[in-house]
C-alpha cells in the first residue's frame, strides 16, 4: 500500500474543507473508530515483527500527519468564524445596561422596622435575649408554675443539656424573657430601679405546625415599668400603636377580662374589622353593622411576682405588658393568606410581597411602602 499517497490524499482533503462541520466528518472518517487510518493500525497486530518493523512507522507517520492538518485546520477555521462574526456582530454602548437582579426586604424584617419605628416615637428601645433560654427565665421568673401546660414536653422544644445552675434548657417559647432580663439589668446598674420602655422583638418556638401555626414564628412584647402605670395607659399606648401601624384613625379596640400567669389584671384586646372584597380590614368599631370583632393580642398589668423576679420593688413600681405576633399583623395589614408562605422561601411570594431595602419606614412618610 502506498502510504505516502494515502497521506497526500487525506491531506488535500482537509485543506479543502469549509467548515467545521466537514472537517469533523473527516476526523472521523480517518481517525475514528471505524476510521481508514485506525483500520491500518488495527492490521499491525496481525502483522509479524518484521512486517511491523518495516510498515508501522509509516502507518504511524500517516496518523501523526492527519491528525496535525486536522488541528492546524481546526484552528484556522475557528479563527476565520470568529473574525467573521466580529465584522458582522456589533453593541451598542449607549444602551443602557440590562437591570440586575435585587433582593428584597422580607415581610417580616419590614414589619420589625416598622414596629420599631413607631414605638421608639413613643420612647421605647428594642431589646433582645437569647433563644436558647433557661426555665427560670422562659417560665418560673413569669410566674409559670410547673403544672401549667406551657411547660409538657408536647408545646416546648427543651434540650436533653441543663446549664451549669441545673436548670432545663429550651428554645424561649415567647420574648418575654427578655423583660425579666431587661429588669434585672437595670436593677444591677442601679439598684433602686429606674423606668423601663422597651419592645422584645424576635423568634420563638412552640410545637404546633398547621395553616395558622409554624413551630418557629415572630413575636413582639413591650414592657412599661414606671410609677403610678394604669389600664389607661396600656389602652393609650395600643390605640397609638395600632393606628400608626395600619395607618387607619379608626382603629377601635375592646378590652376584654382574660388570664395570663404573668400578668394581673389581665385582658385581651379584640379590634374592630370589616369584610372588604372577601378580607378583613381593620377599622370601625366591632358593633357597627357589618363588622365585627376581631382578638388581636393579649395584655394586662404586670403580676407583682414578676415584678419582684425582676428585682424590683412590686410597691413601688407598676407596670403592664402586651404580646403579639408579627407575622399575624403583617398578614392582615399586607392582605396574606397563608403563615406557611413566610418560610417557603418561595422567590415568586416574596417579589410580589418583598419589600424595597431603600425604603425605610418612617412615621411621616409611612411606615407601609406598599398601597
Amino acid at each position: 500500500m502506498d502510504y505516502a499517497a494515502t497521506r497526500e490524499e487525506a491531506l488535500a482533503r482537509i485543506a479543502a474543507a469549509q467548515d467545521l462541520g466537514t472537517l469533523e466528518g473527516l476526523r472521523i472518517e480517518f481517525l475514528g473508530k471505524q476510521g481508514s487510518i485506525s483500520g491500518l493500525l488495527k492490521t499491525l497486530g496481525a502483522m509479524s515483527p518484521e512486517e511491523r518493523q518495516s510498515v508501522g512507522p509509516q502507518i504511524h507517520a500517516l496518523r501523526e500527519g492527519v491528525t496535525a492538518a486536522l488541528a492546524d485546520a481546526k484552528a484556522a477555521l475557528e479563527a476565520a468564524e470568529l473574525e467573521a462574526r466580529l465584522a458582522s456582530e456589533n453593541i451598542d454602548l449607549t444602551l443602557p445596561a440590562p437591570e440586575t437582579p435585587r433582593g428584597s426586604v422580607h415581610p417580616v424584617s419590614q414589619v420589625m422596622d416598622e414596629l420599631a419605628e413607631i414605638f421608639a416615637d413613643m420612647g421605647f428601645a428594642v431589646a433582645t435575649g437569647p433563644e436558647i433560654e433557661d426555665d427560670w427565665h422562659n417560665f418560673t421568673a413569669l410566674n409559670i408554675p410547673e403544672s401549667h401546660p406551657a411547660r409538657a414536653m408536647h408545646d416546648t422544644f427543651y434540650f436533653p443539656d441543663k446549664d451549669a445552675e441545673g436548670r432545663a434548657m429550651l428554645l424561649r417559647t415567647h420574648t418575654s424573657p427578655v423583660q425579666i432580663r431587661t429588669m434585672l439589668d437595670v436593677v444591677k446598674a442601679n439598684p433602686g430601679g429606674a423606668p423601663i420602655r422597651i419592645i422584645a422583638p424576635g423568634r420563638v418556638y412552640r410545637s404546633d405546625s398547621d395553616a395558622t401555626h409554624t413551630p418557629m414564628f415572630h413575636q413582639v412584647e413591650g414592657l412599661v415599668i414606671d410609677k403610678g402605670i394604669h389600664l389607661g395607659h396600656l389602652k393609650w399606648t395600643l390605640e397609638t400603636f395600632l393606628k400608626a401601624f395600619f395607618e387607619r384613625e379608626d382603629i377601635v379596640l375592646r378590652l376584654r377580662p382574660s388570664y395570663f400567669p404573668f400578668t394581673e389584671p389581665s385582658v385581651e384586646v379584640d379590634v374592630g374589622f370589616a369584610i372588604v372584597n372577601g378580607k378583613r380590614v381593620l377599622g370601625g368599631s366591632g358593633d357597627a353593622p357589618g363588622h365585627g370583632w376581631m382578638e388581636l393580642l393579649g395584655s394586662g398589668m404586670v403580676n407583682r411576682h414578676v415584678i419582684a423576679a425582676g428585682g424590683l420593688d412590686p410597691e413601688e413600681w407598676q407596670g403592664f405588658a402586651f404580646g403579639i405576633g408579627v407575622d399575624r399583623i403583617a398578614m392582615l395589614k399586607y392582605g396574606m393568606d397563608d403563615l406557611r408562605a413566610f418560610f417557603d422561601g418561595d422567590a415568586r411570594w416574596l417579589s410580589h410581597y418583598g419589600f424595597s431595602a431603600n425604603d425605610v419606614p418612617t412615621l411621616s412618610a409611612g411606615v407601609g411602602t406598599q398601597a
